[in-house]
């Protein structure tokens, strides 16, 4: 499947931005591939320069669930195209950008967290903050660089996931579809579920972060409960 025929307003923005670069022409396979394969270069060179070989491990996965939601976005995005859907249900799903809103104050929240909230309670208790015991006292600033990027690439990523189960609900209880189109949306909803699940990889990295595990293993639950609701209601025409 290319990316470049993708249009405004029915694809998500990640997709809209891969099929509108001039000259590029990318397969799935090949977006995904080349994502991957960018980061985790920078992700290693940085490790070898600085020897920070312990970030360098929860960064890849970090970039490997951001992978996988880069998969899990290219096949809901596809597969709702695909499928004879009420238009105001694609409009709002693709068109409202509502997926960037979630990602921005979900990143925004982390990084405030990171720079403010994480530095002053581990400075009460006399301990290392996060970024202290990843990249040390002063860490690089093009390995800050690097880590902001990619934490920006799973918020947005998370944020999609979670605005399509929140429409994927609302479409179950909004319409009624038929038997070939429901066994196609809870495949779709399935997919999402499945996103939400892979971010548990993430877990490991969080046992000593509580407000972080937190934030993961929630939006983990909701996804999965509200993708549930949204499997559970489809109804047949």
């Amino acid at each position: 499947m290319s990316l470049l025929g993708t249009e405004y307003g029915e694809a998500w923005t990640y997709e809209s931005i891969v099929g509108a670069l001039p000259g590029v022409n990318l397969s799935e396979p090949q977006a995904v591939a080349f994502q991957f394969v960018l980061f985790e270069v920078l992700i290693l060179l940085f490790a070898w320069v600085y020897d920070l070989w312990d970030a360098a491990i929860a960064g890849t996965a970090a970039v490997a669930v951001a992978v996988v939601g880069s998969v899990a976005m290219l096949r809901l995005g596809a597969g709702t195209r695909s499928l004879n859907l009420p238009r105001t249900y694609r409009r709002v799903l693709f068109g409202s950008s509502i997926e960037v809103v979630l990602a921005v104050l979900a990143f925004i929240a982390l990084v405030t967290h990171l720079f403010v909230f994480d530095p002053q309670q581990a400075a009460a208790v006399g301990e290392p903050s996060l970024l202290d015991r990843l990249f040390g006292p002063e860490p690089p600033v093009v390995v800050v660089y690097l880590m902001l990027l990619v934490l920006w690439d799973l918020c947005y990523r998370i944020g999609t996931s979670w605005w399509t189960a929140v429409v994927a609900l609302w479409r179950s209880y909004q319409y009624t579809f038929d038997d070939e189109t429901v066994d196609a949306l809870r495949r779709l909803d399935a997919t999402n579920v499945g996103f939400a699940l892979a971010q548990m990889l993430l877990v490991p990295f969080l046992l000593d972060e509580p407000v972080l595990l937190l934030a993961v293993g929630g939006h983990v639950i909701a996804v999965t409960l509200v993708s549930a609701g949204a499997l559970a209601t489809l109804q047949k025409a």
